[in-house]
């Protein structure tokens, strides 16, 4: 159950530094865009440091497929979360919806037919 679950959890902790590196910066009006770039890179080094990890393990109990679909679902609850309680953006009721169908297509991903 451990190798299933790791790389789900590698995967949540490098979304959570990816979101801040690709989007923490919007509340940031000043600043040198090149200062913002620097930091945002600086960020992104630390998600490499466990979506590697995680891609590696979890390519052994997943497929390719599989692992780029979890990590597809794990970025939109995280971004979702970030975005209403960091940029403090309202969460529409169409958003939902749309994350529906994403979870419809993860059914259809790891059915096995």
């Amino acid at each position: 159950m451990v190798k299933y679950i790791t790389p789900i959890i590698l995967l949540t902790i490098s979304n959570i530094f990816m979101t801040f590196a690709w989007y923490g910066h919007l509340k940031i009006k000043s600043g040198a865009l090149w200062t913002i770039v620097l930091i945002s890179w600086g960020i992104a080094f630390f998600e490499y440091c466990f979506q590697v990890p995680a891609n590696r393990l979890g390519y052994e109990v997943y497929n390719a497929t599989q692992l780029k679909t979890i990590q597809e679902v794990i970025t939109l609850v995280v971004f979702s979360v970030f975005s209403i309680l960091y940029l403090k953006e309202q969460f529409k009721w169409n958003y939902l919806v749309g994350f529906a169908l994403i979870i419809l297509a993860v059914f259809f991903i790891f059915k096995k037919w």
